[in-house]
């Protein structure tokens, strides 16, 4: 889906270049807090201006366009994936009867976490966000919306290049289909085990808080309906565009989103509650993300064989760091190369001879780049899309800060090196 800014032979931006990506992270973290009426008016204007100081600098300063192609060609193929899975799973009913038990959203979860390898992240989160707000609308909270971001937006989708746009990326480059489900299966099955377990403490908790009506209703037997079902293959179809070259995927992409908003019938819309504004909050802070954080993928991308990596747990931990608040496919792609010893990644027919000599460094990379897309809002696509539809079920769900030093910074991080020492150290078992 994404190509890569790294390969490309441009002039490296300066550092003071990265100041624009930066400012635009700490408005998206600080600004609907600190001045949410000017933010909520203005985010637009803010995301797109701070990326054209970035577009100016290459135009006027640099006098390239190359990089900004690049990254207008990838913001393309973004939005075609987000915006067509959002309208297709919109056009999809799933109505839950009765409240959901505690272990009833565990097992909801780890559902989850399988199907985010066959839908994909994004596809897998679309299609369920909103059942897992009805099964537990009498006793929703943040945290029901941050670990459903955990598990079926992020970690879930370690185990097939489906899952993550990152896995895609190695895919294209010559990393076997099964290699990550082969390779990554036990971490994946441990971390998820892991936060599918604090999550039913915490849920657990939250039920015996419930009053006792709530109890008494999540004791009973649960009804499932289904509607509009024939989006199933309008998805399906989402899926297999993937695997087309630019052009006609998107247009697959798009003629899907389409078809499925004349076909499906109003009265689904309206019980999904469906409009357009999530998909298009997303739209606007993403297109200055992308264009901002052109000049942070190219300084990174010039220093990876310089910052001495060596082991895998250090390329665990480097890759994961980044992809917490760039975008984890190129940041991906970065350390790979990196991997590969600083050089271009177009060693296709080299990638064999890699994983050979060197499997423990992709595995590291691939982790780091799938798990830690979850430590904030932005570290990959669909955690603001459910964030945003969170928000207009009228959940309450926690700002970028309370995010991360409520829960992504006291639950992931130790989950995420118990990962670390258990599977990359010296001290590895697996």
């Amino acid at each position: 889906m994404y190509s890569c800014l790294l390969a490309t032979s441009e002039a490296v931006p300066p550092s003071w270049m990265v100041l624009p990506f930066a400012c635009l992270l700490f408005l998206i973290a600080a600004a609907p807090l600190a001045i949410p009426h000017f933010w909520e008016r203005y985010y637009a204007h803010t995301a797109v201006g701070l990326g054209a100081i970035t577009a100016a600098y290459y135009l006027i300063g640099l006098q390239e366009i190359a990089p900004l192609m690049h990254s207008l060609k990838e913001y393309f193929s973004f939005l075609a994936l987000v915006g067509s899975l959002y309208v297709v799973s919109g056009g999809i009913l799933i109505r839950v009867k009765g409240e959901a038990t505690p272990a009833v959203n565990c097992l909801f979860l780890l559902t989850g976490a399988i199907l985010a390898n066959v839908f994909g992240t994004t596809g897998a989160s679309m299609l369920l966000i909103r059942p897992w707000i009805r099964m537990n609308k009498y006793r929703v909270t943040g945290f029901h919306i941050v670990f459903f971001i955990f598990v079926v937006s992020n970690v879930g989708g370690a185990l097939t290049p489906i899952g993550d746009p990152p896995l895609f990326l190695g895919f294209l480059k010559g990393v076997p289909f099964w290699w990550v489900l082969q390779n990554c299966w036990q971490a994946w099955l441990l971390t998820t085990i892991l936060l599918v377990g604090v999550f039913y403490i915490l849920d657990r908790r939250n039920f015996l808080r419930a009053p006792e009506r709530v109890r008494e209703m999540e004791t009973r037997e649960e009804h499932w309906e289904f509607a509009g079902l024939v989006n199933l293959f309008l998805l399906a179809a989402l899926l297999g565009a993937i695997m087309l070259p630019f052009g006609w995927r998107e247009g697959v992409m798009l003629a899907a989103a389409v078809t499925s908003w004349f076909t499906t019938p109003a009265r689904i819309h309206e019980a999904n509650e469906f409009d357009f504004a999530p998909v298009k909050e997303v739209a606007w802070l993403f297109a200055g993300i992308f264009l901002t954080m052109v000049p942070a993928l190219q300084v990174l991308g010039a220093n990876t064989a310089a910052l001495g990596l060596s082991s895998s747990l250090q390329f665990y931990w480097s890759t994961g760091a980044l992809s917490g608040v760039l975008d984890n496919a190129p940041t991906y792609l970065a350390f790979l190369a990196a991997a590969f010893g600083g050089v271009g990644l177009n060693l296709d027919t080299d990638m064999a001879a890699f994983l050979q000599q060197q499997s423990q460094l992709l595995k590291s990379v691939s982790l780091g780049a799938v798990f830690f897309g979850a430590m904030t809002y932005i570290g990959n696509g669909p955690n603001l899309m459910v964030k945003k539809i969170a928000d207009q079920q009228k959940v309450h769900t926690p700002s970028f800060m309370a995010y991360v030093l409520r829960f992504s910074g006291p639950v992931l991080l130790p989950i995420f090196a118990l990962v670390g020492i258990l599977f990359f150290s010296r001290w590895r078992v697996f």
